[in-house]
């Protein structure tokens, strides 16, 4: 749960300066929000061709650290992955209107995304041992879980790519 934490924690930072530069961006710029809006569906269609193309997910075994230490670490890798602060870029604006004010929107956005992930998160933390155990067991599981996961990413880009500015 200490990554957990430290994770949406850096998604909450991301987050936040994706808005704060999006928004900014927008204001000079409207043409902006189309090439990110693509430059998103891009993204997503990559992710989803990686899922497919991605072998069976392996259980990997880590030894034990303190709270403090594992939160620590969860928040500096978090802040320094820039497909952090692209899937936010990709994922988050198709749910902007672009004719309000972005911050406001990104941030409420950025709180229900850091939710969701802490429940999700949180889930398969704790049911980890039985649901590693099922996945390094079962190849079809896996196979499943890649397939559903790049139509998520294609169904985000499709919709992304349909999004108007407004």
């Amino acid at each position: 749960m200490a990554a957990n934490f430290g994770i949406a924690a850096g998604g909450l930072v991301q987050v936040t300066l994706a808005g704060l530069g999006l928004g900014a961006l927008i204001q000079s710029h409207p043409l902006a929000f189309d090439a990110i809006r693509w430059a998103g569906v891009a993204y997503l269609l990559v992710l989803a061709v990686q899922t497919l193309r991605s072998g069976p997910a392996r259980v990997a075994v880590t030894e034990p650290a303190s709270a403090a230490r594992v939160f620590g670490q969860a928040l500096l890798v978090n802040l320094a992955n820039p497909k952090v602060i692209l899937f936010i870029l990709a994922f988050l604006p198709q749910f902007v209107d672009p004719s309000r004010p972005v911050l406001p929107q990104f941030l409420t956005l950025g709180l229900v995304f850091a939710a969701g992930g802490l429940a999700v998160n949180g889930f398969v933390g704790g049911m980890a041992g039985t649901i590693g155990q099922r996945l390094a067991e079962s190849q079809q599981l896996s196979l499943w879980l890649s397939r559903s996961s790049a139509a998520i990413f294609t169904g985000l880009a499709l919709r992304l790519a349909l999004l108007s500015r407004g």
